[in-house]
């Protein structure tokens, strides 16, 4: 276990929406140094930055959430953006971390990075099973190559890490912008924004027939610290609820938090992205003794509550 009031811990992106769910819980586990590099101070997609942000931070762990990442139509737009910038941070990140013998490094990878047509539930075993979903393939690829470089790096220099695997989040404070949210924002927006327009319906990409799962922000956050302090070797680990849902119920689930009556319809023309996504927890069980505690009615109504508010500030 890591002494954590002992340790100088980094996060990258740790002002964003994982990332400040990640600190409050660090804080709380009473690390006393927690440094987040912001991208104004160092772009940690080139090495220079990355060397930057080590010499001046000296972390002893570093937790790397940063990514570019987004939906379907961000992936479509930006490929080659996002495979060049997830590989390079954690090319860079990880290597800085050899060569500076940090005590544990511990990489948050993506739902993204399995087969396309991966068995339901999705086990660790199957990340190699096959391409993934083509709309987000780069992405996924990108953060499936930083799992074999830190497998490498143990078995060649004993480098210590950790590899947990989420599945979709959402929780209060989840970027909420239409060009790059993820499903639930961007349903919730479309939603609030359709009942306070008073318009009769809104318009869902695909077919609603694709299914997802979800995962509340606290619970994916405890996770990553239960892999931090276990963990010492890159094995990964899938964080979800093994529960999927189906996009044109979940649809039909926010329209009802978030009072909107009217009609929801969908653009066929769109792509539905993966079709299924459901990840088995039982390593993260066994290995980690983790479970998720918050139901996704509960963790719904936080979100839906939290962006209420926000619009009305």
């Amino acid at each position: 276990m890591l002494d954590w009031e002992r340790l100088r811990v980094t996060v990258t992106g740790g002002a964003g929406f994982l990332g400040q769910t990640v600190c409050k819980k660090l804080q709380k586990r009473g690390c006393l140094r927690i440094d987040v590099p912001r991208r104004s101070e160092y772009d940690l997609t080139v090495a220079s930055g990355v060397e930057a942000m080590y010499d001046n931070l000296q972390p002893d762990v570093l937790l790397h959430l940063a990514a570019e990442v987004g939906g379907i139509g961000a992936n479509r737009a930006s490929p080659g953006r996002f495979f060049y910038a997830n590989l390079a941070m954690g090319l860079h990140l990880i290597e800085q971390a050899r060569l500076r013998k940090l005590r544990k490094f511990v990489q948050v990878g993506s739902v993204c990075a399995y087969p396309k047509n991966a068995s339901v539930p999705f086990r660790e075993e199957e990340l190699w099973n096959g391409f993934p979903e083509e709309t987000n393939a780069p992405y996924g690829v990108a953060k499936k190559a930083l799992f074999v470089m830190l497998d490498a790096y143990r078995q060649q220099y004993g480098m210590r890490s950790a590899v947990v695997v989420p599945v979709n989040l959402y929780g209060p404070r989840d970027n909420f912008n239409p060009e790059t949210s993820h499903v639930i924002p961007a349903l919730i927006r479309k939603c609030i924004e359709a009942r306070l327009q008073q318009r009769p319906s809104i318009t869902c990409w695909g077919s609603g027939k694709a299914s997802r799962e979800f995962l509340y922000v606290d619970d994916a956050a405890e996770g990553i610290l239960r892999a931090a302090e276990i963990l010492d070797s890159p094995v990964p680990i899938n964080l979800g609820t093994g529960q999927e849902k189906p996009i044109r119920e979940l649809a039909r689930q926010i329209a009802r938090a978030c009072q909107f009556h009217g009609e929801v319809q969908w653009d066929v023309n769109q792509p539905d992205g993966q079709p299924r996504r459901c990840l088995d927890i039982s390593r993260a069980q066994q290995i980690l003794e983790w479970k998720p505690k918050t139901s996704f009615e509960e963790g719904l109504r936080r979100t839906v509550s939290w962006y209420e508010e926000k619009i009305r500030a």
